[in-house]
């Protein structure tokens, strides 16, 4: 059974190596497509912060993935079987992440474990065995995590548009605004995220202190001082000259590239918290399985260790495989300064994070897709590479079928030589 297990952990490192080389690739591109971040800077970000999203937030996509695409009390008598079928799962999106990120294709790997699970699911115990009014909710939010983004960015690039880049003094714009952006950078972030990072503290006061505060004053307070301090730390930085041979040297687009900065750090938050699930989803089930012997059904629980066989593998790949995926979001779709990959990441971290908190396995590419294509609508139409889209909605289209269709011939086979 180590044996077994060991090599269902490399597996799920192989999908987390290809997750990281695509999915977190193309989370990464826009800050480093903008200049705001080198690509080190990009991997020491999705590091600590896909790390720490996935601990804190990920553990409710991870059970919808392990408990609500394949109806598990089917499989209640053969549990077996659901762990051959979550090893094709591996097996099949490992293979079709890889082959994507070697075109530079940003594709999803929420639909490649969904489609994957689907196919094992299908031909295990046929079409009664998918769970289809969660892959219902699944393909809803699917549809609408682009509409959602790019609606966001274009709203939020439009009002800065408007109010400081077409503006004839854009510094003192810009001054006037700062309180305004870290309110809104900070405030995303905050009503999402701090309310569960500030529970421990809150629980403490109301029952060590016996000082009894409502849920979100600590959060409320939390944030209030943090956007205060980035709004006087953005205020010294806009009048500094900056360093000799500075990339940006526009001064607007330099703090902007700052605030990008931040904004790249929630993004990869965001995503650890919502698709490092589709590679330890699998694992953690077969994990389960083998220590209860019983199909998870309800809450699971995630060992330290399996997020760390995730984490490692998504740093590697971002690494080693992801600068075509990077440059495929960062430069061949539009041509993006600091200011709008900043409007196109702040909507995707929007996005991505209520999802997390539905629990639903929404796609990163799709939202950072959509926020970058709204950002095309306001900039100029003609400004979007076309041809570019074409291709990454092809490759979104055929993930399902094509993860499907690999899933359930491995399967297929497994069967075959050893049921």
């Amino acid at each position: 059974m180590f044996i077994t297990l060991f090599f269902v952990a490399l597996l799920a490192f192989y999908v987390a190596w290809n997750l990281g080389a695509n999915d977190v690739a193309n989370a990464m591109g826009t800050s480093v497509g903008s200049k705001a971040v080198t690509l080190k800077q990009a991997l020491i970000i999705a590091g600590v912060l896909e790390f720490t999203g996935a601990v804190l937030f990920g553990h409710e996509v991870t059970e919808t993935l392990a408990t609500k695409i394949a109806n598990p009390a089917l499989f209640a008598a053969t549990p077996q079987l659901f762990v051959t079928g979550m090893v094709t799962v591996l097996i099949s999106c490992g293979v079709w992440l890889q082959i994507a990120t070697s075109r530079g294709l940003p594709v999803s790997s929420s639909h490649a474990v969904v489609g994957a699970i689907a196919g094992f699911s299908w031909v295990a115990l046929g079409v009664g065995a998918i769970d289809w009014s969660s892959i219902g909710l699944i393909t809803i939010g699917w549809v609408l995590t682009p509409l959602i983004s790019g609606a966001i960015a274009a709203l939020f690039y439009s009002q800065i548009k408007h109010w400081i880049l077409d503006q004839p003094n854009q510094v003192v714009q810009l001054q006037e605004w700062i309180p305004w952006l870290s309110t809104a950078l900070l405030g995303v972030f905050g009503v999402i995220v701090l309310p569960s990072l500030t529970e421990p503290l809150t629980n403490f006061v109301i029952e060590q202190v016996g000082f009894t505060i409502p849920a979100y004053d600590i959060p409320l307070l939390t944030g209030a001082i943090a956007a205060v301090g980035l709004t006087i730390l953005s205020w010294r930085q806009l009048g500094d000259k900056g360093d000799k041979g500075e990339i940006l040297p526009n001064p607007v687009e330099r703090l902007f590239g700052r605030f990008q900065l931040l904004s790249a750090c929630f993004v990869a938050f965001a995503h650890g918290s919502n698709d490092v699930g589709n590679a330890i989803a699998p694992l953690a089930a077969i994990v389960y399985i083998n220590r209860t012997g019983s199909v998870p059904t309800d809450g699971i629980t995630i060992p330290l260790w399996i997020l760390i066989v995730g984490g490692a593998g998504i740093v590697g790949g971002l690494a080693v495989w992801g600068k075509k995926v990077i440059a495929t979001i960062g430069e061949n779709i539009i041509a993006l300064q600091p200011s709008s990959g900043f409007c196109a990441e702040l909507a995707t971290a929007t996005t991505i994070l209520i999802a997390s908190r539905l629990g639903l396995p929404v796609s990163t590419s799709h939202a950072l897709v959509g926020g970058v294509v709204g950002i095309g609508l306001v900039q100029n139409l003609k400004s979007i590479k076309f041809q570019t889209l074409k291709g990454i909605a092809a490759a979104w289209l055929i993930t399902i079928p094509v993860s499907a269709a690999l899933s359930a011939a491995i399967f297929s086979i497994a069967q075959i030589l050893f049921f």
